[in-house]
């Protein structure tokens, strides 16, 4: 059986995780605990706790207990003293209360009430904030400031974390063992490349034999990848990994014009596929429809802005089969 490990956070690692728990993998989620916004971060801010919007949407995605129990975790408040919290995150904070600083616990029993198939992974255990420098000279000193940088039309220069942070062993584990490596979809500078920030995790990629998939992101980010192609995207992942991607996922379904003309409103676009003319190494492109049907709709509670178009599940897990089998 083939281990496979995803490396991420938010909902893209959501999506894929949810196609592929359907299949006879070893599944293993490497998860970012940098998240300072939304719920997540009134918990942290409050509690001092690991942020916790990340490894609840993993556990979800794993899971395979009832209905009940998985819309129970991803239910958001719409009103009252709780209006605009999870109680997913709400659940994983009380158990951290209760087990610290053991949180391996609360990992283990959250995954024992929803029966994960497959294990999720904090990639460092420790409370530190994600920060990048701008090609004009500014600094963000938090996730949810990066994540909220509408204003930004240049470039991230270099991402950091301060104060640095020690690797969770089993990450490390986690790299070095699998047979290949999924990264993708999700915010580039808020969900995938801050695992890579933590120490020994670039090392790891560099020393395992795993093979790197990454699912293309459908669409560019204001202030994280702005006017950003394919290649860009590739070019920029790859400086934070210390080697090359080998396999390239990326949508050739047409995106529906009126989720075009949302995104053109914040300055965003469809991310331009030109990576057959990208020289920089040898690297396998498959393009396929792995865009979900319909555009995503966020509870009234949620004050976050999300990703109207995302990637489908089922469509997305197929084509990776192609690839790992």
């Amino acid at each position: 059986m083939k281990n496979i490990t995803v490396v991420g956070g938010g909902t893209g690692t959501f999506v894929v995780l949810s196609g592929l728990k359907k299949y006879d993998f070893n599944l293993s989620a490497v998860v970012t605990s940098m998240d300072s916004g939304g719920s997540t971060g009134k918990l942290r801010d409050q509690y001092g706790v690991l942020p916790p919007g990340d490894v609840r949407q993993c556990l979800v995605a794993l899971s395979e207990a009832s209905e009940l129990w998985t819309k129970t975790f991803l239910y958001r408040f719409e009103k009252g003293d709780f209006k605009g919290h999870n109680f997913g995150n709400i659940f994983l904070t009380a158990l951290e209360q209760i087990t610290a600083p053991d949180y391996q616990q609360v990992i283990d029993t959250a995954s024992y009430i929803l029966q994960t198939k497959g294990k999720v992974i904090p990639v460092t255990f420790d409370r530190v904030h994600l920060c990048a420098e701008y090609e004009d000279g500014e600094t963000l000193m938090t996730e949810d400031l990066i994540d909220s940088a509408f204003y930004k039309e240049d470039r991230i220069k270099k991402a950091f974390l301060k104060p640095a942070a020690k690797p969770n062993p089993n990450a490390l584990n986690a790299i070095t063992s699998a047979d290949y490596i999924i990264m993708g979809p999700g915010d580039m500078y808020t969900s995938i490349i801050p695992n890579l920030l933590v120490d020994g995790i670039k090392d790891a990629f560099v020393s395992t034999n795993a093979k790197i998939i990454l699912n293309m992101n459908l669409m560019t980010k204001r202030g994280q990848t702005p006017n950003y192609s394919a290649s860009d995207h590739v070019i920029d992942l790859e400086k934070y990994l210390g080697r090359a991607i080998d396999v390239v996922i990326i949508n050739n379904k047409k995106i529906a014009h009126e989720v075009e003309k949302y995104y053109e409103e914040y300055g965003e676009q469809e991310v331009e596929n030109n990576l057959k003319h990208f020289d920089a190494h040898a690297i396998k492109v498959i393009e396929a429809d792995v865009a979900a049907d319909a555009a995503f709709k966020k509870s009234m509670a949620d004050v976050i802005v999300r990703s109207l178009q995302r990637h489908d599940p089922d469509k997305l897990a197929k084509v990776l089969l192609s690839v790992i089998q």
